[in-house]
């Protein structure tokens, strides 16, 4: 193409690329930003945080539950029956609610002798009280291993073990500062 002074090239023109354009092949071109565990850790809380804002993920918070003390006490008398329908041993009562920093209002503790003795009285405990309270578990874990089975009901919290679990994990002696009181068959 030959150029005329004054006059516009004759012909076709490349047009510059888009800004857009250019940074886009500029980002393919350029090394990946290497992120940190930590940087990875706080845009995880961010995502979080964010989407609880919205509603969007379940909290994993427990709920606040304001029972009566007939409630609480029907609770607790159906959780020590499906205990006993099961014949757990050494059936404990710890009540917490004179604790300052407690995690919930009682503890229901017994022991049993073999992982299938636990998962029955585990699954006794849940029967139980749903035919009786018409109240299901928020949380329940340790099926799978059978030593030590936890039922949450928010405000009592019922745990059955193995016997050897139990001599050694002690929960008694841990909130020592509970009032006791031991069910007798």
């Amino acid at each position: 193409m030959a150029k005329t002074p004054g006059k516009k090239p004759v012909g076709k023109v490349k047009k510059a690329a888009p800004k857009k354009a250019a940074k886009k092949a500029a980002k393919k071109s350029s090394p990946k930003k290497v992120i940190t565990e930590k940087e990875r850790a706080l845009r995880a809380a961010n995502l979080i945080a964010n989407s609880e804002k919205k509603g969007s993920l379940k909290s994993t918070k427990r709920p606040k539950k304001t029972a009566t003390k007939a409630q609480t006490t029907g609770l607790l008398e159906s959780i020590v029956e499906g205990m006993k329908e099961k014949k757990a041993k050494n059936i404990t009562v710890l009540n917490l609610t004179k604790l300052e920093n407690r995690v919930c209002d009682y503890f229901v503790i017994c022991d049993a002798d073999s992982k299938t003795h636990v998962n029955s009285i585990a699954d006794s405990i849940e029967d139980t009280v749903l035919k009786l309270t018409k109240e299901k578990a928020f949380h329940s874990e340790g099926q799978q291993n059978g030593e030590w089975i936890l039922i949450d009901y928010i405000n009592i919290v019922a745990h059955v073990f193995l016997k050897e679990m139990r001599d050694y994990y002690n929960i008694e002696a841990l909130w020592g500062d509970a009032e006791f009181k031991i069910i007798e068959d």
